[in-house]
């Protein structure tokens, strides 16, 4: 069975991106070699990405004429785009999901062996968060207090326990947390 695993980077005082889409200066503060190392391993473990469309979408103009490792992984993986407003989804090995997003994620995770990760996506997350679908939440947090923007668990967030994995920190003041849900709250 797969495993769903949330990726995002944060702020330390929450927020995924600033008050606009893809809003997101402290993204370059963090990375470096051993973020480039961890995005690299992760993807060797995957076998799926999820994303909404506003983070599809984004991801999609820059990956498909970005070039490097990173790169290659990202425009060779199999994507799901969850979205009611997109009509077709041009992004190599992407399918498009309009409906019923709860269940076929659900169904999605129990085909195949290796991870599924969802990246960014905070209104898919959310979804995804309150039907307790994700088995592990990994954040990077930049050292950086932005002040404003979208808040990666915003209101309406059911809680949930979480159980530590690891944390491990980056020359560039980054630290990654890894969490396992507990399905207990």
């Amino acid at each position: 069975m797969r495993q769903l695993i949330m990726w995002n980077l944060i702020t330390l005082d929450g927020y995924f991106e600033g008050e606009k889409n893809w809003d997101l200066p402290w993204h370059e503060k963090v990375w470096g070699e051993e973020l480039e190392r961890f995005s690299l391993d992760q993807l060797q473990s995957t076998d799926m990405l999820v994303f909404g469309r506003v983070t599809y979408e984004g991801m999609a103009a820059y990956w498909q004429t970005a070039k490097g490792a990173v790169a290659d992984y990202m425009n060779s993986l199999p994507k799901v785009v969850c979205s009611r407003s997109l009509q077709t989804a041009g992004w190599n090995n992407t399918t498009l999901m309009k409906d019923n997003v709860v269940q076929e994620v659900a169904r999605l995770k129990q085909q195949g062996n290796g991870n599924m990760f969802v990246f960014g996506s905070a209104n898919l997350s959310k979804t995804l968060m309150n039907e307790n679908l994700f088995d592990e939440y990994r954040i990077g947090i930049a050292p950086i207090i932005h002040g404003s923007g979208r808040l990666l668990f915003s209101d309406g967030v059911k809680p949930q326990g979480l159980q530590l994995l690891e944390a491990c920190s980056h020359s560039t003041g980054c630290v990654i947390l890894r969490y396992r849900a507990d399905r207990i709250a």
